[in-house]
This record gives structure tokens, sequence and C-alpha cells, in this order.
């Protein structure tokens, strides 16, 4: 059992130097009947006389002190000398002594505060304790709850975060007798908002800067709270460039200088501006970008019939298709340059007033085409490259801008090239010839075959009417069969010259891969066209054997033979 280092009253104020106690309680006691009509469950006020270690004894002017166990100090003892308030729980205990209470009196206090502020609406502060069902605990002197409606002006989705901190908010509901208090920081909030707005209404005013915070973002814009009222600054006043979304530029609770566009004062819209607080570009682009001026940017997008080039923020200029390849027919600039692309180009032409600049990609370089007649002549041999495929040929490049159209006609002598790709691959290096230079509409005519001599020229020597040849069957048609004679000759064996009998189809008499012999019946070298007949072999007279070193044969149409036209192939 703890001991009791109380002394009797009698001693304690001897030891302070006082009259002796014997002389004196009498005095006392009448003057604290006369002067003090406690009541128990009040709260009076006490002198600390003694601190013990583990009580606290307190005079409150009656006839016997009164016990306060430390705990109740939680930790912050009082002196000697200092004056407190006490809840008087009972006059007397078992020993004589009053009871007393400093929990009790603090949380009547507490209360007492609560009921105040409740009544006059004032604001309380607390400390969050612990996020709870529907909302946040809050110590403000008892437990309190603040609802999670009430916590800001738009609901808060962490409230978390929230514990710990320090908040003022209006006691809304109260329960003394259950103990229950209900809070609204809302309220508080939206009295210091409706203060704010006032202030900012008063001096709010069309061309001053002034610093908000970014409250929320949108597509078209982000709102600023300049201090109870927010203004919308739209994504064409953030920058004199291209913005594609305002969080490209800001975020959620940045701190920015703006300029008040527009203010209308009976429905407090605020229109502001970020961009305005530098000059137009413009202003200053017939200096800056004069056409001639060569610079650097960077391509912002690209459409049918150009790209967009950022000059500078706020600058942008157009390079048509037109203007981006010297030699090669742009269809789409995605052929050229893609978005983001870093570029050199050259100032043609500047439009202030239209905000407007064309700029073109090709005149950073020198017109290949200039002197183009003293690099290449027809008939002569030059090397390139395959830059592209078409349908009807391929262009080759011949050097860096310049390119020639070598034409599907003018790939083979001999095959009928049906495309291309037959011949050719893309990055394949090959010779051509020059057949013809066009400067004014930078065109160059290019020839693969015309490396060759064409073996049509002699082939009325090397196969002359009358003559036996000897040839494969290469294709078979509805009307006939095509024989080839030699690499790139073929001649055509009608349906009507297979047999004296009627045939209705080649393949009744012949198949691919047979080989004939065959009496040469026409001769077209302009047209490309040999006639040859089978059954007018038979009726040959000592037609001699065509001589393949390009001797002349000699024979005779029999008298059925049938003078066979191409154009029958129809």
């Amino acid at each position: 059992m703890e001991k009791d280092d109380r002394k009797p009253l009698g001693t304690l104020r001897k030891e302070g130097g006082h009259e002796p106690a014997e002389e004196r309680m009498e005095d006392w006691f009448q003057e604290s009947v006369a002067t003090n009509e406690f009541e128990e469950g009040e709260v009076v006020r006490g002198r600390v006389v003694h601190v013990g270690s583990g009580e606290i004894l307190v005079d409150v002017g009656y006839k016997s002190e009164g016990t306060i166990a430390v705990e109740e100090f939680r930790g912050r003892l009082p002196k000697v000398g200092d004056e407190i308030e006490v809840y008087l729980e009972a006059k007397e205990d078992s020993e004589g002594l009053i009871v007393l209470s400093k929990d009790k009196a603090d949380k009547i206090k507490v209360w007492d505060a609560i009921t105040r502020a409740h009544e006059k609406g004032v604001p309380v502060e607390g400390r969050v304790i612990e996020v709870v069902k529907g909302g946040l605990a809050v110590d403000v002197g008892v437990k309190a709850f603040l609802p999670g409606s009430q916590v800001d002006l738009r609901p808060v989705k962490n409230l978390t975060a929230l514990v710990g901190q320090q908040l003022r908010a209006k006691v809304i509901k109260l329960n003394r007798r259950r103990g229950n208090v209900v809070l609204s920081r809302r309220s508080v909030l939206e009295e210091e908002r409706e203060e704010k707005k006032k202030h900012t209404m008063e001096v709010l005013a069309e061309g001053m800067t002034l610093t908000g915070t970014v409250k929320n973002i949108t597509d078209y814009g982000a709102f600023i709270d300049l201090g109870g009222i927010d203004g919308l600054l739209h994504v064409t006043d953030m920058s004199w460039g291209r913005v594609g979304h305002p969080s490209e530029i800001f975020n959620v609770g940045d701190q920015v200088e703006v300029v008040v566009l527009h203010f209308d004062r009976d429905s407090g819209r605020v229109s502001l501006g970020y961009k305005q607080k530098s000059s137009d570009p413009w202003e200053r682009v017939e200096q800056t970008y004069a056409p001639g001026t060569k610079t650097q940017g960077k391509v912002v997008s690209l459409t049918n019939y150009g790209a967009f080039v950022e000059l500078e923020a706020g600058v942008e200029g157009l390079v048509h298709v037109s203007e981006m390849s010297w030699s090669r027919r742009v269809r789409h600039p995605s052929k050229i340059v893609n978005v983001g692309d870093d570029v050199e180009v050259i100032v043609l032409d500047v439009n202030r007033g239209a905000k407007r600049i064309s700029l073109g990609m090709k005149q950073v370089e020198p017109d290949p085409w200039t002197m183009i007649e003293e690099r290449y002549t027809p008939g002569t041999v030059v090397p390139g490259r395959v830059r592209n495929l078409t349908d009807f040929g391929a262009f080759i490049e011949l050097e860096s801008g310049v390119d020639g159209l070598l034409h599907i006609s003018d790939m083979s002598w001999t095959r009928n090239v049906a495309h291309p790709s037959e011949v050719l691959k893309k990055g394949q290096d090959l010779e051509t010839v020059i057949l013809s230079i066009d400067r004014e509409n930078k065109r160059i005519s290019l020839g693969l075959k015309q490396l060759q001599p064409d073996p049509w020229t002699t082939v009325a020597q090397r196969y002359p009417m009358g003559a036996r040849v000897t040839g494969k069957v290469v294709r078979l048609t509805d009307f006939g069969a095509f024989v080839e004679l030699e690499p790139g000759v073929d001649g055509l064996l009608h349906v009507s010259q297979m047999a004296n009998r009627p045939i209705n189809r080649p393949e009744d008499l012949v198949a691919v891969g047979d080989e004939l012999g065959l009496l040469v019946i026409r001769v077209d070298p302009n047209k490309r066209r040999i006639g040859l007949s089978l059954k007018e072999l038979a009726h040959a007279v000592e037609a001699p054997p065509v001589d393949t070193g390009g001797g002349r044969g000699r024979g005779k149409k029999g008298k059925h033979s049938r003078e066979y036209d191409y154009d029958d192939e129809e």
C-alpha cells in the first residue's frame, strides 16, 4: 500500500511560516462557512497546497482539503500555489476529506465551451484521430464525429490523409447527455470562401494579373481558384503554341499567374489568360522570319496537302507537298516526314495578318534539275537504284533529288511484262539508258531493253516467208498456239493452220512443250509478229531450212495457205 505522505494542515501551515493552526482554525473555519456555499457537482477554484508522488492536495476554502490522483493531470503536474479548477464530487469521504476531480472539471469546461460554440455558431478546433464509418473521429476535448460529406467543399476520396491534422469545424449537432457532438468543416470553408469571394469581387478587374490555384482540369481548359471565385482558363489561352490537352501544361494544385481577360460581375464569370502574359510572337514574325530565311522547326501535324512545322511556340508554317522534293511527286507528306521530325526549311512567304507562313523543304538544297541537261544526255548509260515500283513502271534514283522513269514497255524487247516486279526489285542497283529529258517538267525517260539490240530488227532476214523452222509450244489460246523460235521471238500457229481438217480446240492437236516443224507464212517486224503453219508445211516444195546465222531461206506458199493477221486473236 502506498505510503501516505500527507501532513496535517496545521503542520503544513507551521512549516510555511504561519501562526499555529490551533490559533487560526476556528477563525478560518468560520470564514469559510461564511463565504462559501459548496454544492456537490459544481466546478470550484482551489489552490494546490502539496504535490505528492501519488496525489495532489488542493485547498478549495472548505473545512478540509481534497485530494486528486496524479494520473488526472496527464503528466502535467501543477506547482504548490497554482490555482486550478476542480469538480466537487462529494463534500466529505470516509476520512473527512472532500472528494475532488480534475478530469471531470476539464470535461465540464470542454462541454461548456462546445455548448457556447454551438449556440454562437463559432468554430472549434480539433485533431483528427482516426477514420471511422461514414467519416472521421475528431478530438475537440471530447470525441466528436465529422461526417465525410462535411469534410470539404468537394468529396474527399482519401480520408486517411487527414489523420493527425488540426481542423476547424462548426458544431452542427450536440447532445450533452449522450455525449454526442457532430461537426461540419464544410460550413467553415463555405464561410471562408464567401469572405474571399466578397473580397475578390471587390478588387477583380479586367487586365489585372493575379495568382490562383488550379482547381480542376477538363478537355477544354482549367478552372482556377482566384480566392472564393473560379475563373476559366480556356485551352486556347494557355499558350501561343499548339496545346493538345491542358494537362500537358498544368496539374491540379499548381499555383499559376494569370491575366483577367473578361469579368461579368452580374454572373460572376471570369475568363482568364496565361499566354497573354507574353507578347504575341506574330507581332514580330515579319522581322524574325523574313522570306528567304533558313531556319529549323518541328513537324507538329500532317494533312493531305502538306506538313505544319512549328518554328517557335505559337508560330507555325506550312510546307506544301509540292515544296518537299525537287524530283519526287509527293502524294502525301507522310512519304517524306513524320510528326515529331526536326526539319530545315526556307521561309517562302509571310502573311502576318492571316497568320500564315509558307515554307519550303526542297529549297534548302539547290535544284538539281537546273543543270540536268549538262549531266545527262540521251543515249548515255547511267547507273541508278530502283526507288519505287508502280503498275506502269519503276522510278530509278540517278542521284539525290533526280529520278527517272523506266516504263514497263522499255524493260524487255521480248517479254510481255505485266508488272515491273517480274523484272526488278526495290533497292536493286542497275544500269539504264537515257531516252529523253524534259527539264521543264522534271522528267527523265529511261530504258533497260535498249542496253541490248532489238532481236526483231533482223527477224525478217532470219525467218523469211516460206522458211521451214522448228519451235516449242509455250502457250495455248482459244485461237491457236504460241511457239518459241528463239528466246524472245515467238510465232503464232493459228488453229486454222494446224491441219487440213477442222480443229475445234488447239489442244486437240498440240500441247505445251511439243517440238514442231513449221512453215513461216507471214513476217511483220514492225508489229513483232510471225505467222506459222503446220498444214502448209506438207505442201511446201523444197523449202530450205532456216539458217539461224542469218542465211536467207527460200520457200513456196502452198495453194491452201492463209495470210493470218494477229488481229484475228480477237
